[in-house]
């Protein structure tokens, strides 16, 4: 009887195995059918369905004696453009790539700026243009790099005739049966040695018509026998006689900034600045919480535009000179990661509005920084408007953007 248990047992295993094999089967078909529906149902829809965006956009070249910035062709990614000096841009200065897969703008050209086209040469000289200068050739009474000046035949009369300080006799020796005079450092004799006069020399004007070295920074002042330099207000003369140093009146407490806003140095002279956050607007609300930033206060979990807008909101102001070499590096800008949070894995930069007509653009610097560079000189004095912003991205996901307003006062001076 237990021998027979064992093989009704045996037998009924053998018929479990059978049905769990056949089961096994049937599923197999089932699923094998099932994905022959979802292949043809995907082929059915990639032929109905529309084309997908391309990623990406063609490589951009710099345009021939100019420069490219940014290397990045992907969907929302910008190139910038700038012409080397002596050059101007005509086109796009920035471009971006679109989800179709083309580039916003116009394709860039640099074309040479004219140095004669202001007609420099004055008094009926021929101006001669080469590569970022210019010539003047000028008729025989004129001299000068713009023939602003009369030729001298004679001495040249420089002297102020009108001060006796400017005019001093010569000093006469007897040697030999015949005079001989000579003049003081700084004064030249005019006129015959028996009735001649020693005449102040203006250096000022010597070293400007021959295009000698620049005897001051700003200005020169003609003196009997020599010259001295000055500076232009707001600036003091450095020990070297010539060269000019800002007076820093926020640090001297020479300012007339009231209570509430901030002494900014500018060249010659100051600004008393009062950074505002913007107005609330829709669910976009921000706090001031330092003199120069602003925060954004919480959203509301559905407000998308909310979330959009900037994070924080910075203000910086920057003292420059005027026509300053460029490319210059200006500002930077770099993400701050709390302890124990997870930092973004990419960042955007990109200039968000201002008046800079194209002086500017942004290139990242290193995976966590970026920089705003001055591509074009600026001539003041003039106040410049630019607003700089970063993305921050985890997993291609947009997570926040921080603003940065920066004023630039640029200088009516090149020092």
């Amino acid at each position: 009887q237990s021998c027979l248990s064992r093989q009704q047992l045996l037998a009924a295993i053998r018929q479990m195995q059978q049905l769990l094999k056949g089961q096994e089967t049937r599923f197999s078909e089932g699923l094998r059918a099932v994905r022959s529906r979802l292949s043809t149902i995907h082929a059915s829809l990639a032929k109905a369905a529309p084309q997908l965006p391309a990623a990406s956009c063609p490589a951009l070249q710099a345009p021939a004696d100019g420069t490219k910035f940014g290397t990045k062709y992907l969907v929302d990614h910008e190139v910038h453009f700038a012409c080397d000096p002596g050059f101007q841009l005509l086109g796009s200065s920035t471009r971006m790539c679109q989800a179709n897969g083309s580039w916003t703008g116009q394709e860039p050209r640099c074309t040479e700026i004219s140095e004669c086209s202001s007609s420099p040469c004055q008094n009926g000289g021929t101006c001669l243009e080469g590569l970022n200068y210019f010539k003047c050739l000028c008729p025989p009474q004129w001299t000068g790099t713009t023939c602003q000046y009369q030729a001298q035949t004679a001495p040249p009369a420089w002297s102020v005739t009108d001060d006796p300080a400017f005019s001093r006799q010569p000093r006469c020796a007897q040697i030999a049966q015949t005079q001989q005079c000579s003049c003081d450092p700084g004064f030249q004799m005019s006129g015959m040695a028996s009735n001649g006069i020693c005449q102040d020399l203006n250096e000022c004007e010597v070293y400007q018509q021959e295009g000698g070295p620049r005897l001051c920074a700003h200005a020169c002042v003609n003196i009997p026998g020599s010259f001295r330099c000055s500076c232009p207000a707001g600036y003091v003369l450095l020990g070297d006689g010539k060269s000019c140093e800002d007076i820093d009146e926020c640090s001297l407490s020479r300012d007339n900034c009231t209570s509430g806003s901030t002494c900014i140095n500018t060249g010659g002279g100051f600004q008393c600045i009062t950074p505002q956050c913007p107005p609330a607007t829709g669910n976009v609300s921000y706090v001031k919480t330092s003199p120069f930033q602003c925060e954004r206060n919480p959203c509301p979990m559905e407000s998308r535009s909310c979330h959009q807008a900037p994070k924080t909101i910075s203000f910086h102001y920057l003292s420059l000179p005027s026509k300053l070499q460029t490319p210059a590096p200006l500002f930077r800008m770099a993400t701050a990661v709390a302890p124990g949070r997870p930092g973004p894995d990419s960042l955007r930069f990109g200039i968000a509005g201002g008046n800079n007509h194209g002086h500017f653009v942004v290139q990242r610097s290193d995976r966590h920084t970026g920089e705003l560079l001055l591509v074009q000189s600026l001539q003041g004095p003039r106040t410049i408007h630019v607003d700089v912003d970063m993305a921050e991205y985890l997993d291609r996901v947009f997570q926040t953007k921080h603003l940065s307003k920066i004023t630039l006062f640029v200088s009516a001076y090149e020092f």
